[in-house]
């Protein structure tokens, strides 16, 4: 069986390696522009979804197993992406000091077998408590640069962010490895004899 992570993220790959030894990087191309959306839920369900899709549709891809991910931070009904400025990231960090928001995940395994698309898409959720955040300490966290490229302009491996949490520590980091597992082992009982 040959999978495919179809994302660039460092963070997915060194976690999917826990679990595969072997499988390919081909970041999606897919436009995850998205007008509107009816929760942070539905979202990551369908872009980690158009992720996987746009990699397993290339015929190069056939056969292959093809996981899409994506990672938003939900804080009430807004979606935290990643900043694009560090004005942006320090607005994002004081927003969520000393407040608890939600970190959701979309995991899709996608597959064409004999001209039959099998897709398998789940979504995890877990429950993060920060810490009350100074802006002096909000600054020095910018300035190191780890806000920049993630939703929600942080990383939970970073300390001094999070006070507790209630779900999956991996689901937070971008890659849920108990679900993820799961879905590893209905693809191979289901998808290949």
């Amino acid at each position: 069986m040959k999978w495919i992570l179809a994302s660039a993220s460092p963070r997915r790959r060194e976690l999917l390696a826990e679990l595969i030894k072997d499988f390919e990087i081909i970041p999606s191309q897919a436009d995850e522009s998205v007008q509107g959306y009816a929760s942070p839920k539905a979202l990551v369900g369908y872009l980690s979804a158009v992720k996987a899709e746009e990699v397993v549709n290339r015929p190069e891809n056939a056969g292959k197993i093809v996981i899409g991910s994506d990672t938003v931070v939900a804080f009430g009904k807004r979606v935290l992406g990643k900043p694009k400025d560090e004005a942006d990231a320090f607005r994002m960090l004081k927003m969520l000091s000393g407040k608890k928001h939600a970190v959701y995940t979309g995991v899709s395994f996608q597959t064409v077998k004999n001209g039959k698309i099998y897709r398998n898409t789940k979504v995890d959720k877990t429950q993060v408590y920060f810490n009350d955040l100074s802006d002096e300490w909000i600054r020095e966290y910018i300035k190191g640069g780890s806000p920049m490229d993630k939703a929600g302009a942080y990383g939970i491996q970073d300390g001094g962010l999070v006070k507790k949490i209630k779900g999956s520590y991996t689901n937070v980091v971008g890659f849920p490895l108990e679900l993820v597992k799961k879905m590893i082992k209905k693809a191979e009982k289901e998808w290949y004899d």
